[in-house]
């Protein structure tokens, strides 16, 4: 199961974060989202647990939680749809020449 994680302390590393949630189980990977130009986090990151009910676990009991000055959003990821990117969620119908 993928999770998703914001909030991060902006130091929090790949390892740290693999630390933290393999106290909930097995977990396949762990990645802090890095701004490309800067090469510093953004702050979320994504879990992936081979197991469903550790991941579940993880969620529950670290969502809300602070590392930092501001409290975790842990949740399972959404999928990404193909082609889609962040922020483009706008409706079809929306006439973007008119703003």
């Amino acid at each position: 199961m993928k999770i998703f994680v914001a909030g991060l302390p902006y130091d929090l590393d790949d390892a740290e974060l693999e630390e933290i949630f393999e106290k909930f189980g097995k977990v396949n990977s762990a990645k802090v989202a890095m701004d490309k130009e800067t090469g510093k986090s953004k702050g979320f990151g994504f879990i992936d647990m081979p197991n469903s009910v550790e991941a579940k676990d993880a969620i529950e009991s670290m969502n809300d939680i602070s590392l930092g000055k501001k409290p975790l959003v842990v949740k399972e990821a959404e999928e990404r749809t193909a082609g889609a990117r962040p922020g483009m969620n706008r409706s079809p119908d929306i006439d973007r020449n008119r703003y």
